[in-house]
């Protein structure tokens, strides 16, 4: 008998602060990222599913539709199952039992902690935890590969073969997955985004942190779009954690603007100097991808891409007197 692959997909990062309540709370901005990003890695692999069962949850529902187009498959492929939103074990197998028998490769996408529950009932006794604890975080892939038919998916008749986080995968293929789907005019807020100027003090030195762009090809700071229900300097301290794996102080007004195009307009980036108390180790680091250095100021403002910042990291400078 051929073997049969199960692929489980958790939902991506989701929104806490909307006031939603649970089963419509949207994905962030991260988490369209990380489910496009598997879309992709899917695609790549040639682990395209014949069918996919979903939760019909917002975050899931999102995560599902996301990942369909980055995999090229379309819509009709997907069951939207009402049992698997926040389904234990015993749910999710009753779904699975529901698969056609000639379907040699399904993927499911649901929510923790029944998903993880699901991969520990599918590899009894035979799953490594990973040092952080988390065997499914979000937007992470596991694949598995099983013998028994969707019916009679017994204890422990499966082998955990991989699990993917979307920060092992890289930009590019989200990039290359996005430019062959069409979206529409984004919404008015994307154009206000707040970004961290990260420094430390090295004797009597000051050093800047800079970042490798998504792709890898310019060197840029933290930064992203603002939060709806977050201030500028909450949503930059955000996204220092996030794509810079740091945490330190932020002043409380921002050290300057500035500008670039983007999405056929403006978007203008508040930058907020940030004193860096730490950085987080690289398996925590949630876009772990990225390069990151500590440059002298001299050599940052060399790298970084726009020149207003540059003129920034001046400012900077002076206002520390370390010129």
């Amino acid at each position: 008998m051929k073997g049969r692959t199960l692929l489980v997909l958790r939902h991506g990062k989701s929104d806490w602060t909307t006031g939603h309540e649970d089963y419509h709370r949207p994905l962030v901005d991260r988490g369209r990222l990380g489910s496009r990003k598997m879309g992709a890695w899917i695609k790549r692999q040639k682990l395209v599913p014949d069918m996919v069962l979903s939760s019909p949850a917002e975050r899931a529902r999102a995560t599902t539709v996301t990942a369909c187009k980055a995999m090229g498959l379309p819509l009709k492929s997907v069951r939207w199952d009402e049992q698997m939103y926040a389904a234990p074990v015993e749910d999710l197998l009753a779904a699975l039992a529901d698969c056609p028998k000639t379907a040699q490769r399904v993927m499911v996408v649901g929510h923790n902690p029944g998903l993880e529950d699901l991969i520990h009932y599918l590899t009894e006794g035979r799953l490594e935890m990973p040092a952080d604890g988390k065997v499914l975080p979000t937007s992470a892939l596991a694949q598995l590969e099983m013998t028994k038919e969707w019916q009679n998916l017994e204890r422990g008749c499966a082998t955990l073969i991989s699990v993917t986080r979307p920060g092992q995968v890289p930009d590019e293929l989200a990039a290359e997955a996005a430019e062959e789907v069409e979206y529409g005019p984004v919404p008015d807020y994307f154009f206000t985004q707040s970004a961290v100027l990260p420094y430390r003090q090295v004797g009597d030195k000051l050093e800047i942190m800079v970042i490798a762009s998504r792709r890898g090809t310019r060197w840029v700071i933290p930064k992203g779009v603002k939060e709806p229900d977050l201030s500028l300097r909450d949503s930059a301290s955000k996204e220092a954690l996030e794509e810079g794996g740091i945490r330190g102080q932020i002043d409380d007004e921002p050290l300057g603007h500035y500008e670039y195009r983007k999405w056929g307009g403006v978007c203008k980036v508040a930058v907020f100097p940030m004193a860096v108390s730490e950085s987080i180790p690289e398996d925590e680091w949630e876009e772990n991808h990225r390069e990151r250095r500590w440059l002298d100021a001299k050599e940052a403002r060399r790298l970084l891409d726009e020149k207003a910042l540059r003129k920034l990291v001046e400012k900077l400078e002076k206002k520390l007197g370390k010129r």
